[in-house]
């Protein structure tokens, strides 16, 4: 039995999984069955794993949503989600109540102190409007009563493509043979092989968003082996180094900017705490600089480990600090059960040294498919393998780098941003004839955003007034950083933009080649 902090207020999974079976009751009540989706649109709170075991203990689908969205991008995602419940927190309710499909019951979530003091909200921006119900009086209303253990499914992420359309990676529930394979593959990714029926002994922290992809696999997991889990409702450096102290942590998993976060920090605020409780930091989803990675080891000692995958593809590299310190700037080497080539144009496996495509994919673990986009499905697949969009080479000992991304996908902070999605909504404005989106160096977030923008002719454009018009369409973390307006953009002779050149000159001096 794993206890579960929000702050000073703590839950044991005993009590967080009898809070789950009330939902499951709630859930059934409502109708829902096995394929059903509920989609949970929330912070970092106790609520999302209720909800989450709730919906998976009858076969439904929870659908974790990006808060950040903008109402016409949540109203896509719950559409084609095609969710009956949304699980949401009281304060996202009232910008997208407007776009909540027909026919889905809302259930709304109260704002603990700690989420509205971390995010600045009042309390009239958290008060439940009288015609919804309240997520903690309705689930109280059910049984909590024990039901038969069923294979669970897990929850749908939504993950964004070359269209720049969101599309929801969905597995079928696993056979207890592929829930192995994916158990095995996490325990490696998250430094948990060595405390196998000893989770208890494990303390973490949920230190990204629980929607996204990797803390959402690290959260449930760490709760299903009965791991101690304190919830951050948002990310704070110095915070965590509290945290760490104050809950003797052992067990993180983290994303690049955080390093960088931490190493911002003034030497007496990162000198202030006690961290001699860390025993296993693993790190991915975004490229990390290698004098950020190696000032961390330094620091923190050879406890940081990193691993490489995608949504799709399942985690498929690791590599320890060791391994990594004798080998600047790789991914790892292939997880036991996982395949990984890299390939060229044709299909033919390259030697060391020679870049070309990334495939690869963990054997025996379930498969996946596209919400509603069944043919991006079948063009991820090449060799039995998944391909995802990675370009890399292996060096002479089997060690994986990466040096590109065939699909122009940005990393900013770990999180996955699109060109093409951004790009559309530019090509929308009137004063703009053509544009490139594409990722520049950034010494905090791995990744920035820079547009290069061609306005019609004659039209002389303000960067104020495009960043105004833009913001009304996407999130603020697909906001370009850096802006440029150039009279005409290169071309190939396809009459493509040469985004490689555009690129280039921010490249150069980084020291990396993504």
């Amino acid at each position: 039995m794993g206890t579960v902090w929000l702050g000073d207020t703590a839950l044991d999974s005993v009590e967080i999984e009898r809070r789950g079976r009330q939902a499951a009751a709630g859930f059934e009540a409502l109708g829902l069955v096995a394929g059903d989706g509920v989609a949970i649109y929330l912070r970092n709170d106790f609520p999302f794993f209720e909800a989450s075991i709730g919906a998976s203990s009858l076969g439904v689908y929870p659908v974790a949503v990006n808060w950040h969205y903008t109402p016409a991008e949540a109203e896509y995602l719950l559409a084609d989600s095609g969710v009956k419940v949304l699980v949401i927190h009281a304060d996202l309710l009232a910008p997208i109540r407007a776009v909540i499909p027909a026919g889905v019951t809302v259930l709304a979530v109260p704002v603990p102190p700690i989420i509205r003091a971390a995010y600045g909200l009042t309390a009239a921006q958290c008060e439940i409007p009288e015609d919804v119900l309240d997520w903690s009086v309705w689930r109280s209303g059910f049984s909590d009563a024990a039901r038969p253990p069923a294979p669970m499914p897990s929850t749908i992420i939504y993950t964004s493509g070359t269209t720049g359309r969101p599309k929801g990676v969905r597995r079928p529930t696993a056979t207890a043979e592929q829930a192995g394979v994916t158990a095995r593959m996490l325990a490696h990714s998250y430094g948990f092989t060595d405390y196998q029926g000893r989770g208890h002994e494990i303390t973490t922290a949920i230190v990204g968003p629980i929607y996204h992809s990797a803390p959402n696999a690290h959260a449930q997991f760490c709760f299903r082996q009965g791991a101690n889990i304190d919830i951050m409702p948002r990310f704070d450096p110095e915070a965590l180094l509290a945290a760490i102290e104050r809950r003797r942590i052992t067990h993180l998993n983290m994303v690049p900017i955080m390093f960088n976060r931490l190493l911002k920090l003034p030497e007496a605020e990162r000198g202030r705490y006690d961290l001699s409780s860390l025993r296993f930091v693993a790190h991915a989803a975004a490229p990390v600089s290698p004098p950020i990675k190696r000032a961390m080891i330094e620091w923190w000692g050879p406890v940081i480990n990193e691993y490489y995958g995608s949504t799709e593809m399942g985690n498929v590299t690791f590599c320890t600090a060791e391994e990594w310190l004798s080998h600047p700037g790789t991914v790892g080497r292939p997880l036991p059960g996982a395949v990984v080539r890299v390939i060229d144009a044709d299909g033919n496996p390259l030697p060391a040294r020679e870049v070309g495509e990334v495939i690869g994919r963990m054997q025996g673990s379930a498969d996946f498919t596209y919400q509603n986009d069944a043919e991006k499905r079948r063009r991820m697949e090449k060799q039995g393998l998944v391909t995802p969009g990675d370009i890399g080479y292996f060096d002479e000992d089997g060690f994986l780098y990466l040096c590109d991304r065939a699909n122009d996908m940005i990393i900013s902070g770990g999180v996955n941003i699109y060109p093409a999605e951004i790009e559309a909504e530019l090509h929308k404005m009137p004063e703009i004839a053509d544009c490139a989106v594409f990722g520049i160096p950034d010494e905090e977030f791995g990744e920035a955003i820079c547009a290069c923008i061609q306005p019609q002719p004659g039209v002389t454009l303000e960067e104020s007034d495009v960043r105004v018009w833009l913001r009304q369409q996407v999130a603020g973390y697909k906001m370009p950083k850096v802006w440029n307006f150039v009279s005409e953009l290169p071309r190939e002779d396809s009459g493509k933009i040469f985004k490689r050149k555009l690129r280039a000159p921010y490249w150069e001096n980084a020291g990396r080649n993504i």
